[in-house]
């Protein structure tokens, strides 16, 4: 792409953002209250990640945190690096707590809608009575703050309920998508020990249904922590395990109220995991006070959710993209929840819902986008009139994809594209109202999140390639991971590259204008004569051609210092990989890129292997093609075409 391109902004905010979003409020707040005048937002990014203690406390203040005991210290630092952070020692405070001040009868809380069901809505009232029979249920069965509730369920209301009842007793929340395989769920969920599991008995998708009850004995064979199990009927199930309860009985059960549970800043809230794909999931686990700031900066300051809006993330319950989009009822938002296959009947399914639920704020992953434009996707300019944003994330979204949301989706659009992860449940990089959105960038780097562009040398470089690390602390970063008592896996993960800097595995560039790109993982990076590639340029250039549908890179070192880059591409219906198509996609990736971004080895495949939460498995294929064992770096439990692998081994 050119350089004049580049240069043209597809969005600028329009007055009333510049005047009335949530953060020029914040940068009016911080004049008034505390006498701070930033000129521009990079000046007061600047302050953020510079007087750390001075920013997290005036969000503390300026979003009102309900403390239920005076915090005495907003930061303690360790002498060791980032591990061991304190943040506002002694407050107590609860999440719920703070969904439920939103309260009101004049909208829903929750929005729904499936394959199978039409758009419902879900009042503050019912979801508050619902909230408080599950939480007096998991009370009465011992359940204290500290232990841990697990939950197989679609992405439906009773898997905001079963939480928001775990979070208010100070329970451990934990979820996994019931499309995880019975070792998936196994793998994360044996490592946390859940006193209470809550299981769907099924779930549909691409118009098929599937019966989950038959892993159900396994699960809670397997599962030798679990006292009690609640059935939650969805396709309409039957059959009840030992020790079940169903999930109608809890809620006829007689309550008075959510009691909220108030639990130390740095208390769990909820345990992740990794992808899996390299060995036994890592078990993230966050804190509550930690996700209820970060959640609130966002979402509010990045993303301007307000009172009144309709939310909505396609996702999973197995993805952090779920417990992110939580946090938008902390903002007094409307969470509309979608649970089905993306393009099922058809690719205009979620753009329906969009216009039906007059939905405000839409987030999907990249592929979505990608996959839309791919099928020719246009939607009428009448019909988005509530939409003020669309959000991307899971994978780099090409320039090609930006300019294409704008042509054929609304061409008033604020485009946030952002990047973060399960790591810290929210994102490092991502919006802002009172900038502009160039194609295939990414706004800023987000407040309080110090993110840098490393050299091979672990220096900082602007307008160069270089390894994402994050040189400073947040809230949000992990108290530990589950069963790590030395921290040594936590270490492993981050810090074994950089002393007491965080290395996320991103290849990044910081332009000059402090926009962000990001190339892909720099653990798949290629490297050809020293120079490092992102895989996104490849399959930037690859996957613009109608032929193909989808494309994997992988890098292979050699003995003698060289390597070669073998492309696996999947071709559209009755195409065939000719010399011609090879030659074109060379000369598109010579001419667009560079003669380094040609690959050795171009060949067809049916399919490219995926994670379930989405990523291409670009590190694992890697290690299979250079020999080793297929088992020990994949668990097929957690990818999502585990049958796609046949054609790698």
């Amino acid at each position: 792409m050119s350089t004049e391109i580049q240069l043209q902004p597809l969005w600028k905010p329009g007055r009333s953002l510049l005047e009335q979003s949530n953060l020029k409020k914040y940068m009016d707040w911080l004049f008034v209250k505390k006498g701070l005048y930033f000129r521009s937002y990079h000046d007061l990014w600047e302050w953020s990640v510079t007087d750390l203690e001075d920013f997290w406390e005036s969000l503390w203040q300026y979003f009102n945190i309900k403390s239920h005991d005076l915090y005495l210290e907003v930061i303690q630092r360790p002498q060791t690096g980032m591990i061991g952070t304190r943040w506002f020692s002694r407050s107590k405070l609860n999440y719920a707590e703070h969904i439920f001040r939103n309260k009101t009868k004049e909208r829903p809380a929750l929005m729904f809608q499936s394959e199978k069901t039409e758009l419902e809505k879900i009042s503050w009232e019912t979801l508050e009575a619902q909230v408080a029979a599950v939480s007096a249920w998991l009370r009465q069965k011992g359940i204290k703050p500290g232990d841990r509730v697990a939950a197989v369920l679609p992405n439906s209301p009773q898997a905001v309920i079963a939480f928001l009842a775990t979070n208010a007793v100070g329970a451990v929340w934990s979820s996994c998508s019931p499309d995880f395989g019975l070792a998936g769920i196994v793998d994360r969920f044996r490592q946390i020990e859940p006193k209470v599991l809550f299981l769907s008995d099924g779930y549909s998708y691409n118009g098929k249904i599937y019966d989950a009850s038959l892993i159900h004995h396994e699960l809670s064979a397997a599962l030798t922590s679990l006292r009690d199990i609640v059935q939650v009927s969805y396709i309409g199930g039957q059959l009840k395990p030992e020790r079940t309860t169903s999930w109608e009985d809890i809620l006829h059960l007689p309550n008075q109220g959510i009691d909220f549970e108030a639990v130390p800043f740095d208390h769990p809230i909820w345990i992740l995991y990794s992808s899996g794909t390299t060995g036994k999931p890592k078990a993230i686990t966050h804190s509550v006070g930690g996700c209820l700031l970060e959640h609130l900066k966002s979402l509010s300051l990045h993303q301007n959710v307000k009172p009144g809006d309709r939310y909505f993330w396609n996702s999973t319950t197995g993805w952090m993209m779920w417990n992110y989009a939580l946090g938008s009822l902390l903002c007094g938002t409307t969470l509309v929840l979608y649970d089905g296959a993306p393009m099922y009947p058809s690719s205009q399914v979620l753009w329906t819902l969009a216009e039906t639920a007059k939905i405000t704020h839409f987030g999907n992953g990249a592929a979505y986008y990608i996959a839309c434009m791919k099928a020719g996707v246009s939607i009428a300019s009448e019909r988005l009139k509530s939409l003020e944003t669309i959000g991307s994330t899971g994978s780099p979204l090409t320039p090609e994809a930006f300019q294409w949301i704008y042509k054929y989706v609304k061409k008033d659009v604020w485009l946030i594209s952002l990047s973060g992860g399960t790591d810290v449940c929210s994102a490092f990089v991502g919006g802002c109202p009172i900038l502009p959105v160039y194609p295939g960038e990414i706004q800023c780097r987000t407040l309080g999140c110090k993110v840098e562009a490393f050299d091979e040398n672990g220096k900082p470089v602007l307008d160069e390639l270089g390894e994402m690390v994050i040189t400073q602390p947040m809230p949000s970063m992990p108290i530990y991971f589950w069963g790590d008592e030395t921290n040594e896996r936590y270490e492993n993960s981050y810090f074994d590259t950089y002393p007491k800097v965080w290395r996320h595995g991103d290849w990044i560039k910081i332009t000059s204008r402090n926009s962000v790109i990001i190339y892909g993982r720099s653990d798949a990076t290629l490297n050809r004569g020293g120079v490092r590639i992102g895989t996104a340029e490849i399959y930037n250039a690859v996957e613009s051609f109608p032929e193909v549908k989808d494309s994997l890179a992988v890098y292979l070192e050699k003995s003698d210092g060289g390597g070669t880059i073998s492309l696996f591409v999947v071709l559209t219906k009755d195409k065939v990989l000719d010399d011609d198509l090879k030659a074109r996609i060379k000369d598109a990736l010579r001419t667009g890129y560079s003669p380094r971004h040609v690959p050795d080895t171009i060949e067809q495949v049916k399919d490219i292997p995926y994670t379930i939460s989405g990523k291409k498995m670009e590190a694992p294929i890697k290690k299979i093609l250079m020999g080793m064992d297929p088992a020990k770096y994949i668990n097929t439990e957690t990818m999502r075409n585990p049958e796609s692998l046949k054609e790698f081994l």
